[in-house]
């Protein structure tokens, strides 16, 4: 009969810890964020999407010797005129689909700001394996544009929500 009741007290006792929990936390203010209406912005270590200044590159090619899995790729820009190559980009391309966000790249670039950067957005959105390979030229925004092969044009990526208009480069 002793066994009995104390099981009994016992049951009743967690149930009333459980409830103390509840109430505690009842009158807290919420800290759920209400996605999609409203999103989270990362840490600032937070590796995000690669994106690309063509305006700040010199073409130096680290951050292709840097990358180990091989997906970046860029052509220095020539002089009409003399057909030498100079200081500058003329198109460069990251596969995302190779892409393992190690940030090598960012790392090596020796430029002020960075040419290349990890940004904060988690919401890169690819609808086709073309889509993946992203690439910039001088005049192309920081997200960059992709080439469509039924098209034959570049096309900027749909669906690409940004967290932060301004790109936040470390």
């Amino acid at each position: 009969m002793i066994a009995y009741f104390r099981t009994v007290f016992t049951a009743a006792w967690a149930l009333l810890q459980g409830m103390a929990i509840t109430l505690k936390y009842l009158f807290k203010p919420s800290i759920t964020i209400h996605y999609p209406t409203e999103k989270l912005v990362p840490y600032e270590k937070f590796r995000g999407a690669l994106l690309f200044d063509a305006e700040t590159c010199i073409s130096c090619n680290l951050c292709v010797k840097a990358c180990p899995s091989a997906c970046i790729q860029l052509e220095n820009a020539t002089n009409p005129q003399t057909k030498k190559k100079i200081a500058k980009v003329d198109w460069y391309s990251i596969d995302f689909g190779k892409c393992n966000f190690c940030r090598l790249c960012e790392e090596v670039c020796p430029t002020k700001p960075k040419a290349v950067w990890h940004s904060l957005d988690y919401e890169v959105v690819f609808y086709t394996r073309d889509e993946m390979v992203r690439c910039w030229k001088a005049g192309i925004n920081y997200i960059g544009k992709y080439w469509n092969r039924k098209e034959k044009i570049f096309k900027d990526p749909e669906g690409q929500i940004s967290i932060q208009e301004v790109h936040s480069r470390r």
